[in-house]
């Protein structure tokens, strides 16, 4: 197969704007898929890749890991034979299927996902794409997809296939993601009963499916916690039992006691990455809590805790990678639970044009929109 022109959103140095390029991506490898994308979600961390505030994917860069779109090549080894060109499938995390944590069906946890994931190139250090009118390399095998291309070379492991309308994936775009972060680690890691009580701290796309795996799950009491009382509403619709606008509250851990009868929450999951945020959420853990961190703290910061009140309560902290979700067993069952009325993220969703990139990310940032897709054809 010959090299493929296509275009995308290029970042060519840290803090720069997302630049619209025509792009030639190199014929798929022989373990490889060529997808046409359709969607693509625009999640926090290609946001904090953009920013320079990590970096280890050198510029310039493709990002963008919440891929949809149709196949249009599979290579001779890939191993999913039941996948088929036309087919149209959700992208996930890529990951490496050797190490323990893959064969044992955590794959999120991959020893090697870190270079995987955030080093924009494939295991062998190659990149798939250049630019055209340069011919300079261009990192893009962000998560094995670098999804804001509108045609890329794909990893076999990101590949879900969708079983349902491709007119309809937007709102599923982001299942390999931000959706599967937030349920998973509420559905996978913690998984409270009928008689739990669960708080979230952050209401963005990963806090408000955490809420609805919360209510999935059952738990009796779900707490809603933002400093954007804008957000409160959308988390009561999608399951939220009590909000709370931090801002408004002098005492938030005392506040959350007081919501729980005194006793404090039994399992708690900060979306926020903000360090006193997640010192508070440790702080109102209940006897054997579990407080989990999904947000994306800055490099190098320290939380402080109680060791005392740690062992006296046996409250344990967690961090939680993509809802230690296995992608093609629970991609699916999110599917499955948005068409049966139980993951409600159609809600959460506004589709842009591609060429609506700014505005997208104005909307974002200014929290009009909670899970921006942008839309390539």
């Amino acid at each position: 197969m010959a090299d493929i022109e296509t275009i995308g959103w290029v970042v060519h140095e840290a803090k720069q704007d997302f630049k619209l390029e025509e792009l030639v991506v190199e014929a798929p490898r022989d373990d490889e898929l060529l997808i046409d994308m359709k969607f693509s979600g625009i999640c926090h961390t290609d946001l904090v890749f953009q920013q320079g505030e990590l970096t280890l994917c050198p510029y310039p860069a493709v990002f963008g890991h919440e891929g949809a779109g149709f196949i249009r090549s599979i290579g001779p080894k890939v191993k999913n034979k039941d996948l088929k060109v036309g087919d149209f499938v959700l992208l996930s995390i890529n990951y490496c299927e050797q190490c323990k944590f893959c064969k044992t069906k955590h794959p999120a946890n991959c020893i090697h996902g870190s270079k995987l994931h955030l080093f924009g190139t494939r295991p062998d250090g190659s990149c798939s794409a250049k630019l055209k009118r340069t011919g300079e390399s261009v990192r893009s095998y962000f998560f094995g997809q670098s999804s804001f291309m509108k045609t890329n070379c794909v990893a076999e492991t990101c590949v879900v296939k969708y079983e349902g309308s491709p007119d309809d994936a937007a709102m599923c775009a982001a299942m390999g993601c931000g959706y599967q972060t937030g349920a998973g680690t509420v559905m996978n890691v913690l998984k409270p009963t009928s008689d739990d009580s669960v708080v979230v701290f952050g209401l963005g796309t990963v806090g408000l499916t955490a809420i609805m795996g919360a209510k999935y799950c059952g738990a009796k009491q779900i707490i809603a916690v933002d400093i954007q009382a804008s957000k409160l509403p959308l988390a009561k619709e999608v399951g939220a039992t009590h909000l709370v606008n931090s801002r408004e509250v002098p005492d938030i851990v005392a506040h959350i006691k007081e919501l729980t009868g005194g006793t404090g929450v039994d399992f708690a999951v900060d979306c926020s990455g903000v360090i006193p945020v997640i010192e508070k959420m440790i702080d109102c853990l209940a006897m054997f809590g579990t407080a989990a961190t999904v947000g994306v703290p800055p490099s190098g910061a320290k939380v402080a805790v109680d060791p005392l009140q740690m062992l006296l309560y046996s409250r344990k902290y967690v961090g939680v990678r993509e809802g230690d979700s296995d992608p093609p067993v629970f991609i699916p069952k999110l599917v499955e639970m948005q068409k049966q009325g139980q993951f409600p993220v159609e809600k959460i969703i506004k589709v842009y044009d591609y060429k609506d990139m700014a505005q997208a990310l104005h909307d974002l940032h200014a929290g009009s929109v909670v899970k921006p897709v942008i839309q390539w054809f």
